[in-house]
């Protein structure tokens, strides 16, 4: 069977989206259309603080980079939303993720079976419903900028060109929004919005918008920081007559 490039680049997006989300504490709703980039709603508590106004874009970028500078493991419930407005087709997909620095994910799909996981060195991605299993190395896969700040390398104001988004504008009210645009062409997005808890940093949700309008939306909830992953977490050997699929 074939590995179609669309699949693996919305794959890649989902490692990407919930990697950025690290840390967050809230979900949301789909999001409406803006001016600037689409934004979801709010549905979960909003942000504990009013935001700090007058930082800048660099300045807020600053401290969620120093929030995740000092976090070294984390894990939560998530939810992904991935919207393909030309077929009107929406896709849902939920479970845990637990990441680890330096380049360590484990993305467990409870809804499909589905697993992004990556010891550091090799990133893996098996689809259940096809039976196969992508497999690169890390360093010469479709890296996300996004991810690797939140994995232990990489950092946002070197990746992304960054604005602030009205967090009004974006039914974010009390809390910050940046939306990043990559300094380097990625075919997995052109957009990536940032929902910020003004208080604390810590990046609430992830909104990915690519160059055919689709939209890839990532909720966390249930975070855990700085805990011992379980052993093994960071490996996995697909199921017997998984056709593995290597450039």
């Amino acid at each position: 069977m074939k590995f179609e490039r669309s699949r693996l680049l919305a794959l890649f997006a989902a490692a990407l989206g919930s990697a950025a989300l690290a840390q967050s504490a809230s979900a949301g709703t789909p999001p409406p259309a803006a001016p600037a980039p689409a934004a979801p709603h709010a549905s979960a508590a909003p942000p504990p603080s009013a935001p700090p106004t007058s930082l800048s874009a660099e300045q807020i970028a600053d401290r969620i980079q120093a929030f995740y500078d000092k976090t070294k493991t984390f894990k939560a419930a998530f939810k992904q939303v991935y919207t393909v407005p030309t077929y009107q087709k929406t896709k849902e997909g939920v479970g845990t993720v637990i990441l680890e620095k330096p380049g360590k994910m484990s993305w467990r799909y409870t809804n499909n079976g589905n697993r992004i996981v990556s010891d550091g060195k090799i990133i893996r991605i098996y689809e259940k419903e096809n039976q196969q299993m992508y497999e690169q190395p890390l360093d010469k896969s479709p890296y996300p900028a996004a991810l690797a700040f939140l994995v232990g390398t990489g950092s946002l104001k070197q990746s992304f060109k960054l604005t602030k988004v009205d967090p009004t504008q974006a039914k974010f009210e009390g809390g910050l929004v940046l939306m990043g645009e990559p300094r380097e062409a990625t075919p997995a997005y052109q957009k990536m919005l940032l929902y910020v808890d003004a208080a604390t940093y810590q990046v609430r949700r992830v909104l990915l918008l690519d160059a055919q309008g689709n939209k890839n939306r990532f909720d966390f909830t249930s975070t855990e920081v700085n805990k011992v992953p379980p052993p093994g977490e960071f490996a996995f050997t697909p199921p017997k007559g998984t056709q593995v699929i290597r450039p």
